[in-house]
């Protein structure tokens, strides 16, 4: 690169800083006329922007019927889980009782067979 073109180069750097965006003017391609002039694509009316945020309302109260189902759901399980549990250690604690009193008459009667008899 010459040094005349790296001056210019310089040149364009420093206006496309001081402008931020190039704008022109004339007979090219406008927006409207790319796009359309229906500016509904971009900016709803208000009918229109109604309409979104009651689907978006919709949505929303669907989505919380649907999570407090789960957690009804959840809450049931729950306490399934825990009626289950206590059932099981109901059941554990009587076959201990159980056990224990077997080990007491067991220790009963070789109490009895140790002692001479009289």
């Amino acid at each position: 690169m010459t040094s005349e073109a790296r001056e210019i180069m310089k040149k364009l750097k420093d206006k496309k800083a001081e402008y931020g965006r190039v704008r022109i003017q004339g007979s090219s391609v406008n927006p409207t006329q790319y796009f359309g002039s229906s500016s509904q694509q971009y900016m709803p009316s208000g009918s229109q922007a109604q309409v979104k945020v009651q689907k978006l309302k919709d949505q929303m109260a669907q989505m919380q019927a649907s999570i407090g189902e789960q957690i009804a759901q959840l809450k049931a399980e729950a306490t399934s889980f825990k009626e289950k549990v206590a059932a099981r250690e109901a059941g554990q604690n009587s076959k201990y009782n159980e056990l224990q009193l077997q080990l007491q008459n067991m220790m009963q009667m070789f109490q009895q067979f140790q002692k001479p008899p009289s």
